[in-house]
């Protein structure tokens, strides 16, 4: 019997051993799938024009140099120019997301709102159902925000999704925590600005980090509502160079068989250049974004 039990023990623990060793191994292909895209992209950029048109580079560069870095960074002012677009419709955009999604959930996560549950049906609707793309072209044109710094904002200013996820981090709040600020004479807006907002501050940094990088990878709504290249985002810029002639940000002092040995280059060091920012924003978000993400979803 001893024997029978240490013998399932014995088959037990090594059934566990091997469970969690297979769980690693896919694990790390998983991580090293996802990561040799970045990897590769990074190498490209950083080597010579020759290694890249022979096809040599695969994880590290060969032939280090950075003329691509050169003819994108400091020979043309047009990518600083949509740099700082893409900043301004980030920034801006994400500060408006977040104060109307707290505004919108806010009311809808307390039961003594009478009108939530339409408003609640109202939001859900339109996650199904959508106007078309030429109705909304039609409305946005009519309304004066056709070539407008604000049609990247306005338009895009709550997403249901947001909206939903946020209202249910309100919701887990216990009331009985509401109740006592109100009994203490607090109204609506301090309970917001000095309790709530404080409590579910993880789900606001996830929040914040889809709505930024929403913004930040944001070209169709440009490529529809703006013709002036002044207000382009990066994005535009990166599609620009990537689809139609990456000659594009390089000197026009440039020789002709030079352009060609950079063309590939730029192409990929214009596309460290428009991820950078967000990858490098990302880690300090990293510890709010499970707990962010399992606390808007204890409630429904």
């Amino acid at each position: 019997m001893i024997l029978s039990k240490k013998k399932n023990d014995i088959i037990g623990s090594f059934s566990d051993g091997a469970f969690y060793a297979l769980v690693y191994v896919f694990a790390l292909v998983a991580f090293f799938i996802t990561l040799y895209p970045f990897v590769y992209v990074l190498a490209v950029s950083m080597s010579g024009g020759e290694a890249i048109n022979k096809g040599i580079v695969w994880l590290y560069p060969v032939d280090i140099s950075f003329e691509g870095y050169k003819q994108v960074m400091f020979n043309n002012k047009s990518i600083w120019l949509a740099y700082g677009n893409t900043i301004y419709y980030t920034v801006v955009g994400t500060v408006f997301n977040i104060v109307a999604t707290v505004i919108a959930a806010y009311p809808l996560s307390r039961t003594t709102f009478s009108g939530r549950r339409f408003f609640n049906f109202l939001i859900a609707f339109v996650m199904y159902f959508h106007g078309g793309l030429i109705p909304t072209y039609l409305l946005i044109t009519n309304i004066g925000l056709y070539n407008s710094r604000w049609v990247m904002i306005i338009p895009g200013l709550v997403t249901s999704y947001n909206v939903m996820v946020c209202r249910s981090a309100f919701s887990a709040i216990p009331d009985e925590i509401m109740e006592s600020a109100s009994i203490d004479g607090a109204n609506d807006i301090h309970i917001l600005s000095r309790i709530a907002i404080k409590l579910i501050t993880p789900t606001l940094a996830v929040i914040t980090l889809y709505y930024a990088v929403s913004h930040w990878n944001n070209f169709f709504t440009a490529l529809l509502y703006i013709s002036d290249s002044n207000l382009h985002p990066l994005q535009v810029l990166l599609r620009r160079v990537l689809i139609q002639a990456s000659s594009e940000l390089m000197d026009n002092s440039t020789g002709l068989e030079e352009k060609l040995i950079v063309s590939l280059q730029v192409r990929y060091v214009t596309i460290v250049v428009a991820t950078l920012p967000i990858l490098a924003i990302y880690p300090f978000l990293q510890k709010y974004f499970v707990k962010g993400v399992m606390l808007g979803a204890v409630k429904g």
